[in-house]
């Protein structure tokens, strides 16, 4: 029996003219979460101080709010972007992108890395392992706003979920396959039909699963550029995978070969250059810190 997702209000408090919105919040945990477990990093080596966590964080944040939206614009909408080029400064209306927000943070952290004289993988093997816990909220705050919903299924997993957001998608998709007609459950008069919560797959994945990886892993001494290469494998892997049960996005659709999204095509360059940069990182053996 699948379930029916829950309403959430997309304001978790008002104060006033003052609103917080779920996926702010979201924002919000996970910037707060990078901050404690960076400042919990840097206890544990001599090379970094709070004063220089609370810098990486701050060009973090900036990195992952603007490469995240121009990502989402220069991917997603280049259409809408040559047609009207402030569009790109429409952020009221949503659009971020992980590979994006990924770049900028590539970007902020070369330039921490000038500023404070280090190498540029010496700081991204030092920051990645915090960054699963943020995609774990963002992935979070999708699911509350009942956004970037799975596929639909015919199986009798008690996970599967009807998105009265996605009403509209499946309307469409009934009238072009009527043959799923069983599967439809009618919900406060609309027809919707079963999907994959994959927001929750990517949650765990990308999230959870890939921080302990990831902290776990970068706890001992590891060869610079091992840890930021492990990240780029499991991130494009993990998202790779559950791309498979990911709605694609409607302006999208399937981009290669009949079954590839968008998502995919991004992804999976990450899993080549990390498994390559991994090869080296431990061909070239060169520690930033402890005993080897």
């Amino acid at each position: 029996m699948a379930m029916i997702h829950p309403q959430f209000d997309p304001v978790l408090l008002s104060l006033g003219p003052i609103q917080i919105h779920w996926y702010g919040f979201m924002y919000l945990l996970a910037f707060a979460a990078a901050y404690g477990l960076a400042h919990y990093r840097s206890t544990k080596r001599d090379d970094w101080t709070s004063d220089m966590v609370s810098d990486l964080v701050f060009y973090g944040a900036l990195g992952v709010i603007l490469g995240g939206r121009i990502g989402y614009v220069l991917f997603y909408q280049f259409g809408e972007f040559l047609k009207n080029p402030a569009y790109l400064f429409r952020v009221w209306e949503g659009g971020m992108s992980f590979h994006g927000g990924f770049l900028g943070v590539m970007f902020a952290m070369m330039y921490f890395g000038y500023k404070y004289k280090k190498s540029a993988f010496t700081v991204w093997d030092f920051i990645v392992p915090c960054v699963p816990t943020g995609l774990l909220f963002g992935r979070l705050g999708n699911y509350i706003n009942g956004e970037l919903w799975g596929r639909v299924s015919d199986a009798s997993h008690p996970w599967l979920t009807y998105f009265p957001q996605a009403a509209g998608a499946d309307t469409q998709l009934l009238q072009s396959n009527p043959s799923i007609q069983n599967l439809v459950k009618e919900v406060a008069g609309q027809y919707l039909l079963p999907r994959h919560p994959s927001q929750l797959y990517e949650a765990f994945a990308e999230g959870l699963l890939l921080f302990v990886v990831l902290w776990w892993f970068s706890s001992r001494p590891r060869p610079r550029m091992a840890v930021t290469s492990l990240f780029l494998i499991g991130y494009g892997l993990s998202r790779f995978i559950i791309e498979f049960f990911r709605q694609p996005d409607a302006d999208q659709g399937f981009i290669l070969f009949g079954w590839m999204t968008k998502g995919q095509i991004l992804s999976a360059p990450m899993i080549i250059v990390g498994l390559i940069m991994l090869i080296i990182a431990y061909r070239n053996k060169i520690y930033d810190w402890g005993k080897q």
